[in-house]
């Protein structure tokens, strides 16, 4: 049966971001030049500046399936919960130890900042995250867990926290005590919302 040549761009387009992951992860985006992300993916340079225009809009493209591939697990763990608190809790977990990863410490903490502009970093972590931790906190809140905040200024500032507690996994040079100091920190300040 043939491809289609919808099936062929799609194609193109997962082995591009498959190739370049892999190298970004390793070396970072600035250490890999662009022919040497096609050569792995077994295309063309022109293929790259067709689905992607540059190195950068490939980069962000990578940027997005990471932060899916995040998002999908860290639901996953609140939805294993118990519950909404231990969900939470356990999603929690699962963001930070995610930040433990090389592919995520080197792509989407410290070059993603660097090479798409704050505002697009943090346009595409509100994207995926603000949207998750709206959803726990009125779970939470209608199960009354919580006291009663506006949940969208609550999700905002909670997003932030964790952005930088992840930043600073990413910058630290023991990560995994940074990680464990974090998780003692973001616990308590999260107890602090819940109803006594």
């Amino acid at each position: 049966m043939r491809r289609t040549q919808q099936d062929r761009s799609a194609g193109t387009k997962a082995a591009l971001v498959a190739a370049a992951r892999e190298l970004f992860a390793a070396r970072g985006y600035q250490a890999v030049p662009a022919d040497e992300i096609t050569r792995a993916a077994g295309v063309t340079r022109g293929a790259l500046y067709h689905h992607y225009a540059d190195k950068q809009g490939l980069f962000r493209a990578v940027v997005e399936e990471l932060e899916r591939e995040l998002t999908e697990e860290i639901e996953a763990a609140f939805a294993g919960g118990a519950d909404p608190l231990t969900g939470m809790t356990q999603a929690l977990g699962v963001f930070l130890d995610a930040c433990l990863r090389e592919d995520v410490r080197r792509i989407s903490l410290t070059d993603a900042p660097a090479v798409l502009g704050w505002d697009a970093w943090r346009e595409i972590e509100a994207e995926h995250g603000l949207g998750l931790i709206v959803t726990l906190l009125e779970q939470a809140r209608a199960d009354g867990l919580i006291v009663e905040t506006p949940v969208r200024a609550q999700a905002q500032l909670a997003l932030s926290a964790v952005m930088e507690a992840a930043r600073m996994i990413a910058a630290s040079d023991d990560p995994a005590r940074t990680r464990a100091e974090v998780q003692q920190v973001l616990a308590g300040w999260f107890a602090s919302l819940l109803r006594t």
